[in-house]
């Protein structure tokens, strides 16, 4: 069957309801939306335009797209959905709030954005992802997605090999030097005041990873714009070409305070989620959360998955309320679509 290019503005049209709002144009949100609209459902996409991979130049480990760029991947993904008949918005979420429900039960949530445009829909995919919070550190913000980097599946083959330091930032930050120490000989763990049992310090010893307990006090600039190493308080410059950190991953919530979606902190500060359940359900009735909004270690390929496992999900429920929105105006004598 051949794809109909649709003929739908961009924007919403006013007192329009469509039946599902995804927020957030990342892989999650994207994939989601196409399956809802491969569905013939109205979907609108809310987008903010900031991905958490913005900084990187490619995206590594999903299969045939590994090593395109984040921007191309999102350009297509949105040319996809919009094939189907989805709608992208660009803009931000400035509330949310659930709305009065309708005249059969059917339940309705209302979304404002920055600007000032409102979106009324039955049903709700949160796909917002998350920030990486790093640790304060002088000059390490500037490097980032570039010569620091967090996760040794997606930038890992591109630095193996080189002079790699670990700055720590908690327990968790122990098995990320094992995991990064598979890629190169070279590597350096910087405690940053953070504590070794003797155990560890063992481990590492076996493994020749070098521990620096001195307190880091900048990261140093090279000529070519790159990473040059570490500065510590003692006036020691520890030569680093690539710096590997485990932030701490919050879950982009602003503006959707409204709809009330519990939240939960993962152990050992490794960051803050919405709390969901399966395929994405979530406490609130009619809210589906998907990607890296509640799964803070998931991958675009996973990201994507859920998204799709998601919107499977509202558009059978949908179904299930649109039989029984029939079925009422049947027994009333009334019609329905």
């Amino acid at each position: 069957m051949s794809v109909q290019t649709s003929t739908y503005a961009s924007d919403v049209l006013p007192g329009e309801i469509v039946d599902a709002v995804v927020i957030g144009g990342g892989a999650a949100g994207l994939n989601g939306a196409l399956m809802l609209a491969r569905s013939r459902r109205s979907v609108v996409v809310i987008d903010s335009g900031t991905p958490r991979n913005a900084p990187a130049e490619a995206m590594h480990g999903f299969i045939v797209v590994d090593g395109m760029p984040p921007t191309e991947i999102l350009k297509r993904g949105r040319e996809q959905v919009r094939q189907y008949g989805g709608r992208v918005v660009f803009g931000e979420v400035a509330s949310a709030e659930p709305a009065a429900p309708s005249s059969d039960g059917d339940l309705r949530f209302t979304f404002t954005l920055a600007d000032g445009r409102t979106i009324t829909a039955r049903r709700v995919l949160v796909a917002t992802g998350l920030r990486d919070v790093l640790p304060d550190v002088p000059g390490l913000a500037e490097h980032w997605g570039h010569g620091v980097v967090h996760c040794p599946y997606c930038h890992g083959w591109e630095v193996r090999d080189e002079p790699i330091g670990v700055l720590a930032t908690g327990p968790a930050s122990v098995h990320h030097a094992l995991l990064f120490r598979q890629l190169t000989d070279d590597l350096v763990y910087f405690t940053r005041g953070t504590e070794l049992d003797e155990d560890t310090r063992a481990r590492f010893a076996a493994r020749g990873i070098r521990i620096v307990d001195t307190l880091v006090e900048e990261v140093v600039q090279a000529d070519d714009g790159g990473i040059a190493g570490v500065s510590l308080d003692d006036g020691e410059v520890v030569a680093r070409r690539v710096l590997a950190v485990a932030t701490r991953m919050q879950a982009r919530a602003k503006g959707l305070e409204g709809l009330k979606l519990p939240m939960e902190d993962l152990p050992d500060d490794v960051g803050r989620r919405f709390a969901s359940g399966m395929a994405g359900t979530t406490e609130v009735p009619g809210v589906w959360v998907a990607g890296n909004a509640t799964d803070l270690t998931a991958q675009v390929g996973a990201s994507a998955a859920a998204g799709a496992l998601a919107a499977a999900h509202i558009n059978a429920l949908l179904a299930i309320a649109d039989t029984d929105a029939a079925l009422a105006a049947a027994q009333n004598g009334t019609a329905t679509t």
